[in-house]
């Protein structure tokens, strides 16, 4: 098995037919039995929701809250432990804390199911999502349906299985590092493209307001002396005459109020000097006479400045008139216009001249297709390489299966259009012609997520046929003992701990049913095998030997699972033989079996 890691025990909680049930499994080969409808498919199903399959409210018992499904794991850290341990590091670090035995790695999944159907799921009684125990589960069980050799013929699985029999893991994840650079790369050339026709409107536009604006060259401070000469120079005339008037009373008339200030002033300085109540007031006084100069003097300079200026005048009101036409374009006042301006000049930079210019994104796609092609062509060499090693291994497991003369071989078809990238075809493409819109949609239809080529597994049953695809021979006993022997030739490389067959021995005769069951002790040697059967010879060589049968207590039918030995599993198995488990001969039967 790999380096010790296994399911140690299952615990069930109101899941359908289970009030409560607690299973230990061992090491090597585990079979379940049971009568048909005695609930061994619910234990499978209690296993797929424990690494995350979908969740429905039917699971939960009749009465009961809540279903809960616990399976816990054990694993040496040295070995297949330290790989689980590697990804727990990059996505659940905080599972690995609180460890008593250094040595060893102990995992609780956990899912619980509402009555109301909503789920949640637990990784050493931490709650995470159901992506992150999907993930996790995929590194520690692998379970294959009643059905799921059929799933041998699709391409997808093919391709999978041969990866994984190669060790191709880091090989086909550095290809993928590539295409997924490549991918980047070649929607931002397509969206520039694409784009292109609009970037250039915009750009017109840009261009267009921003020059707008810099000859314009709007100003707040311009702005509002611009106003304030509007003002003075649309009352000039007023002005002249109304401020000449007030100067005339102030200072230059006969009766100026500076002359009467001066002379009450002198008045009342000499009389401050002997009466002492009176400084104050000739104080003010004097204050009141400075301050009377100055704003004489500041009206004379100001009507100095004055005059009617109609040139002037116009020029004021065309350049305000400017500002203000501006303000209700770019709706905003002009400190507005000022930030516009600046806005518009730095997107003029960024369309115009800021990132990669089309030409450097070309060169940058045109690099990465040639990386991810060198990839691809070696990721495609390296597969070929497994196909003799692969015939040979399947092969051997395919004699053990009953099908001793079978032909077993692979074949890699190419992606897409044929090309030289994996050294099946045409020329590549060269320079900018790989960044070519053409191009580019060959090129994803050739590079797929999986390589630029797939996997045919191919068969000739019996002699003198020719190999074909599966689907096309392979009856659906023959499927499931290829994908036996397909297991059993992966069963040393770095590969799921727990295997899980559900009745993967359908359609496999009594004839067959030893050699399939010392196939299943064979895969037990590398993994812990959970196998739901209805053949005894696989029951016989099973490690540890679990039965499932209902029961109806008060009314109520519930499922029970218990661990067989001695004359209890004798008896299981003769009665897998004969219907009967009293029947002398079965009992002998199953006795030689188990011997």
């Amino acid at each position: 098995m790999v380096s010790g890691t296994m399911l140690v025990e299952l615990s069930l909680q109101d899941l359908a037919l289970f009030e409560l049930a607690a299973l230990e499994f061992g090491p090597g080969l585990n079979a379940v039995t049971g009568e048909t409808g005695a609930g061994k498919s619910l234990l499978v199903d209690a296993l797929e929701l424990l690494i995350g399959s979908r969740a429905k409210a039917a699971m939960v018992r009749k009465g009961a809250e809540r279903a809960r499904v616990e399976g816990r794991f054990s694993m040496p850290l040295k070995g297949y432990g330290e790989l689980v341990s590697m990804w727990l590091g990059e996505h659940l670090p905080e599972a690995l804390e609180d460890r008593d035995d250094r040595d060893e790695l102990e995992l609780i999944l956990t899912r619980t199911i509402a009555r109301d159907g909503r789920s949640r799921a637990h990784v050493n009684h931490r709650p995470v999502t159901q992506k992150l125990l999907r993930g996790l589960a995929a590194q520690l069980v692998e379970i294959h349906g009643q059905n799921d050799h059929q799933r041998l013929f699709e391409p997808a699985e093919q391709l999978r299985l041969v990866d994984l029999f190669g060790g191709l893991h880091d090989t086909l994840a550095g290809y993928r590092e590539r295409r997924a650079r490549w991918i980047d790369l070649t929607d931002q050339l397509v969206a520039l493209d694409s784009l292109e026709s609009e970037r250039l409107q915009r750009l017109d536009l840009v261009r267009f307001q921003a020059a707008e604006l810099a000859e314009a060259d709007p100003s707040l401070a311009e702005a509002e002396s611009l106003r304030s000469d509007r003002s003075v120079l649309r009352h000039a005339a007023d002005l002249g005459l109304e401020l000449g008037a007030v100067l005339d009373s102030l200072g230059e008339g006969d009766d100026a109020a500076l002359d009467a200030v001066s002379r009450s002033e002198r008045v009342l300085g000499e009389w401050a000097g002997r009466i002492g109540d009176l400084e104050e007031p000739a104080s003010q006084l004097r204050e009141a006479s400075l301050l009377l100069e100055e704003a004489t003097r500041g009206i004379s300079a100001f009507l100095d400045g004055v005059e009617v200026d109609p040139a002037r005048l116009e020029a004021v009101e065309v350049r305000l008139g400017l500002l203000e036409r501006l303000e209700r374009k770019y709706g905003t006042d002009i400190a507005g216009l000022e930030a516009r301006r600046a806005e518009l000049e730095a997107e003029l930079e960024s369309i115009d001249g800021g990132g990669a210019t089309r030409e450097e994104l070309v060169a940058a796609v045109v690099l990465a297709r040639k990386s991810m092609a060198e990839s691809a062509k070696r990721l495609g060499q390296a597969r070929a390489k497994l196909a003799g090693k692969l015939k040979k291994e399947v092969e051997s497991g395919l004699k053990d299966l009953g099908l001793e003369r079978a032909e077993f071989s692979m074949a890699l078809t190419p992606n897409g259009p044929a090309s030289a990238g994996t050294g099946m075809g045409a020329a590549e493409p060269l320079g900018e012609a790989a960044a070519n819109p053409d191009q580019i949609e060959r090129d994803r239809l050739r590079f797929t997520a999986s390589g630029a080529e797939g996997v045919e597994l191919l068969l000739a049953a019996n002699p003198g046929e020719d190999v074909q695809p599966l689907r096309a021979v392979a009856s659906g006993g023959e499927a499931a003992r290829i994908l036996l022997a397909l297991r059993g030739a992966l069963a040393v490389r770095r590969s799921t701990p727990t295997l899980v067959f559900d009745e993967v021995d359908a359609g496999v005769g009594g004839r067959l049913g030893p050699k399939v069951a010392r196939h299943l002790e064979a895969l037990g040697a590398h993994h812990q095998v959970l196998c739901v059967t209805h053949l005894p010879a696989i029951a016989a060589r099973a490690a540890r030997h679990l039965q499932v049968r209902k029961e109806v207590e008060e009314g109520r039918t519930r499922t029970r699972i218990t661990v067989l030995i001695g004359e209890p599993r004798v008896a299981e198995i003769a009665d897998m033989i004969a219907g009967g488990a009293a029947e002398p001969t079965a009992l002998a039967e199953a006795e030689r079996l188990l011997s």
